[in-house]
């Protein structure tokens, strides 16, 4: 089902907005890495998923996941669920799991949708840490919604620098966290 719905939206973006991908040397050939965006709409979800070599299992609050079909979509695409505002222990292990079986997770750090750069929280980099995998930071510049595709057409996904989180005292967490925040809020695209 995610090749399926991959191809699809390629389709779909091939016909009404150009995606653009930069710096794709950077990003890991093999094994597991957690893929980080700001999340100013959901169109950034698609242009990553279709955009990047691998498949991603994206994080995704538990909320999308209440009604079957909506739940079952998600599911056939690679999301799952996370209960943002009572993480239990699976909101770690689920993405360890996968991450040290060399899949990629992709992460929103600053946790929900916003058109301003939002705080990132500590999530990624603790995941990353455990699974002892890289980071790869990501800006996207671009439509936030289908009305902005029709207006703007374009859309640019550069690939930043990844790093390895090689420690885990609270202090250097919060020193990755303040790292990944200046990586990824790149410009705020169509303001």
């Amino acid at each position: 089902m995610y090749n399926l719905t991959a191809t699809l939206a390629k389709i779909i973006f091939f016909f009404i907005a150009k995606i653009e991908l930069k710096n794709t040397e950077k990003l890991p050939t093999s094994g597991g890495y957690v893929v980080t965006c700001a999340h100013r709409g959901w169109l950034e979800i698609i242009a990553l998923g279709i955009s990047l070599p691998r498949p991603i299992h994206f994080m995704a609050k538990k909320e999308l996941f209440k009604r079957k079909i909506i739940a079952s979509f998600l599911s056939s695409i690679k999301a799952f669920p996370v209960d943002r505002e009572n993480p239990s222990p699976s909101s770690i292990k689920t993405p360890v799991k996968l991450l040290k079986s060399g899949e990629v997770v992709g992460i929103f750090p600053s946790g929900t949708r916003t058109a301003e750069n939002a705080p990132v929280k500590r999530g990624a980099i603790t995941i990353a840490s455990l699974a002892k995998v890289p980071i790869v930071p990501v800006t996207y510049e671009g439509p936030a919604n289908l009305t902005d595709v029709w207006k703007y057409r374009k859309a640019t996904i550069t690939i930043g620098d990844p790093f390895i989180v090689e420690k885990v005292s609270k202090d250097e967490i919060s020193a990755y966290t303040e790292k990944l925040e200046r990586e990824i809020h790149g410009p705020i695209a169509m303001k």
